[in-house]
């Protein structure tokens, strides 16, 4: 194990994650926030010590195979989730630092769980740290820093396979610095015109760009307390929902329809899936809470909302999801476990994943019944990788295992079955709400500080797709 390069790539991710702190900063000065200095100045200087102590020399040996790829990225995340934290302990406005962990990583991994109950109470400077937070873990600090590095491609492979959602990873072009670049200057594009297309509809450019940040990384960190509900606006409603479907999209797509590819973007059968699967549920939904509308035009727009935030993992709402029929609750709860296309900055299991899961169990069936039959598991027409099926099987049963651990680690709280399991799901799958008094109207404030911990370890799990925070923990110096 190549320590001395682990904690190297560390100080590279610090360095970013450092001076982005500065952002909030410039924000306070703005509007007139004077203690924010001191909030985030002292982590800022702690972050960019530790960056430099851990950078100040290149190591010789600079060789990353796949277990230092995945044991960097999974200790970078938590240490800066760690450190990401003081500034909400330090300004005050989160004083016991279990919960200012657990906001941290719920940004930091995209899931928008909170520990608030009143998020208007906070300064503009801590709310804008908040969603930003999402923006950086959407596509993945690692990923920012080998867009403004030149680094060699063979390890930047490990690394990106480690942080990048999904059963496989590929290069967009030969260098994976350059394949880095393009997806973060789409990420960038896309979150530049969501913010305008929110102005447009007169929402104020602060909140534009706070939402904006939270829909790219498909987050759900509002701030309003009622979340996009606030706005009252089928237009505002309609942008962030388009947007945070679009945010779901393997990026992968995107890039081929820039270099007009466009056969490879249409024929792709994940993306067809991932769109059929919200038209669907939308149309079921719709059908199922239509009595609790004005009019079946107003359940269509609050359904489809709600669908695409729970199949994006995004976590906005514009209505309570506990006020429904247990049916489209339930419904809703599948959705999470789903997630967004492979390669999107979406949570949940992945739309490839489960297909792969339920081709091969069918390809299954097939061979019980004839077992002299060949068959294959096949995506966009093409056979898949017998381990790319089997990474796919074997990372759905560690899933559920570790569900079913935190699950049984929580239930000593003071909480139901429903909820405690509904709690860990909606931190696996990064999604933000679950049912019950974790639905959009609630929050996890009411949790004990081991509890939370758990779930802050569900989150990375969820975000980092298990192996790299297992790894992490498995590593043994060679």
């Amino acid at each position: 194990m190549n320590y001395r390069m682990i904690t190297y790539i560390m100080g590279q991710i610090l360095k970013v994650v450092g001076l982005c702190m500065l952002l909030p900063v410039l924000v306070g000065a703005i509007y007139g926030e004077k203690h924010i200095i001191l909030s985030f100045g002292i982590p800022f200087v702690i972050t960019i010590a530790i960056a430099l102590a851990f950078t100040l020399k290149k190591p010789k040996n600079n060789a990353v195979f796949s277990m230092e790829g995945f044991v960097s990225v999974a200790a970078s995340w938590i240490a800066m989730s760690a450190i990401g934290a003081l500034p909400f302990v330090i300004s005050g406005e989160i004083p016991n630092y279990f919960d200012a962990l657990f906001e941290t990583v719920s940004g930091f991994t995209t899931t928008g769980a909170t520990i608030l109950g009143n998020v208007e109470a906070m300064s503009k400077s801590c709310l804008f740290w908040r969603a930003f937070t999402h923006w950086l873990g959407g596509m993945g600090v690692l990923m920012f820093v080998l867009a403004i590095m030149s680094s060699n491609d063979a390890r930047t492979m490990h690394m990106m396979r480690a942080e990048c959602a999904g059963p496989n990873v590929g290069r967009l072009v030969s260098k994976s610095s350059f394949s880095a670049r393009i997806l973060y200057g789409i990420y960038i594009a896309l979150t530049l015109s969501e913010t305008v297309m929110l102005m447009l509809g007169g929402v104020p450019l602060y909140d534009a760009v706070i939402h904006a940040c939270s829909s790219a990384g498909t987050g759900g960190f509002s701030i309003w307390n009622d979340s996009i509900a606030h706005y009252n606006s089928a237009y505002v409603e309609m942008v962030i929902a388009v947007f945070i479907i679009l945010f779901g999209v393997n990026f992968n797509l995107y890039y081929y329809l820039i270099i007009k590819k466009f056969s490879l973007a249409f024929k792709n059968e994940e993306v067809r899936t991932y769109f059929s699967i919200i038209i669907l549920a939308t149309g079921i939904i719709t059908l199922t809470v239509m009595k609790q509308y004005n009019s079946a035009l107003d359940a269509l727009r609050h359904t489809f909302f709600m669908v695409a935030s729970t199949i994006t993992s995004a976590g906005f709402s514009t209505t309570d999801t506990g006020e429904w029929p247990v049916f489209a609750q339930t419904l809703l709860l599948l959705l999470m476990f789903i997630g967004s296309c492979a390669g999107s900055t979406g949570g949940g299991m992945k739309v490839s994943r489960i297909m792969i899961i339920i081709k091969t169990g069918i390809k299954e069936l097939r061979y019980i019944v004839s077992p002299r039959a060949v068959a294959t598991v096949k995506m966009d027409g093409k056979p898949v990788e017998k381990d790319v099926v089997r990474g796919a099987s074997n990372y759905f049963i560690l899933f559920m295992t570790l569900m079913a651990i935190s699950v049984l680690l929580i239930s000593h709280d003071k909480f139901s079955i429903e909820e405690s399991l509904s709690a860990v799901i909606t931190c696996m799958n990064n999604i933000g709400f679950g049912v019950g008094r974790f639905s959009p109207s609630g929050n996890l404030g009411g949790l004990d500080s081991f509890s939370k911990v758990v779930l802050c370890f569900d989150m990375l799990l969820g975000r980092l797709e298990i192996y790299p925070l297992i790894l992490l923990f498995a590593a043994r110096k060679n």
